[in-house]
């Protein structure tokens, strides 16, 4: 399965608005985006739980992609406070298919098990380099997420693949489906290794601005679609869990 990731938690990011998140997921379905990860926003370009924006960014996305799974973010930097994000997420009016918690910050099992009873599934954020792993597979109800979004931190396309197989080890133990993908230079090694397991991954401008050969990416269709010739040269690998 790949994922596009269309925006991130940058104020610059695009898109932005509701309408330009709608068109350009649109173009990355058609490229072959098969499922997407949402990072809604206020009128100040941050990223934001706030029940209306995230109403409006997953109802224009679904206008425009019907029948693709959306996905949206829970990160802390959105709002800081746990106790906080857990009021956000009980008042959401439109709720999300599926909505990720990064596992290395303060009060991901509240936010959890919050998201778990409103009947969104969760994306388990494990950030390499943190005590993620550790925590999540402490959690009672692991057992109860969509996936485990693996996600390699280590920029350095020389490093990258190293870090993302240390990832996978430490996440042995999880009896989950498994969503590889790597940021910036290690956004495309990372890939590649995914692919070359069977293991879910994603692209998109949050990740990458860039294509496999270093060119600037003009949109996210633009990323999917080189993303998919990789893929494309791993097809018929079987699928695994870490």
């Amino acid at each position: 399965m790949l994922q596009v990731c269309p925006n991130g938690p940058l104020d610059h990011s695009v898109p932005f608005s509701p309408d330009e998140l709608a068109a350009s997921v649109r173009d990355a379905v058609v490229a072959g985006a098969e499922d997407i990860h949402l990072h809604p926003k206020g009128p100040d370009g941050l990223d934001s739980l706030d029940p209306d924006h995230v109403a409006a960014a997953i109802q224009a996305v679904r206008a425009a992609a019907p029948g693709i799974r959306v996905g949206v973010t829970t990160g802390a930097w959105a709002c800081p406070d746990p106790r906080r994000r857990v009021d956000l997420i009980e008042s959401w009016k439109v709720l999300p298919d599926h909505a990720s918690v990064n596992w290395h910050e303060e009060g991901a099992e509240p936010v959890a098990d919050a998201l778990l009873d409103h009947g969104v599934a969760i994306e388990a954020g494990i950030f390499s380099g943190t005590d993620a792993a550790r925590r999540f597979l402490a959690w009672p109800s692991r057992h109860r997420v969509l996936r485990v979004l693996a996600e390699v931190v280590d920029s350095d396309p020389r490093t990258a693949p190293e870090t993302a197989a240390a990832l996978l080890a430490e996440l042995a133990p999880n009896e989950r489906p498994v969503l590889l993908h790597g940021e910036q230079g290690g956004a495309w090694p990372v890939l590649r290794l995914a692919a070359s397991l069977g293991l879910d991954t994603r692209i998109g401008l949050e990740d990458t601005l860039e294509l496999p050969d270093g060119s600037a990416a003009p949109d996210n269709a633009a990323l999917v679609r080189a993303a998919r010739v990789i893929l494309s040269e791993h097809a018929g690998q079987p699928q695994r869990s870490a």
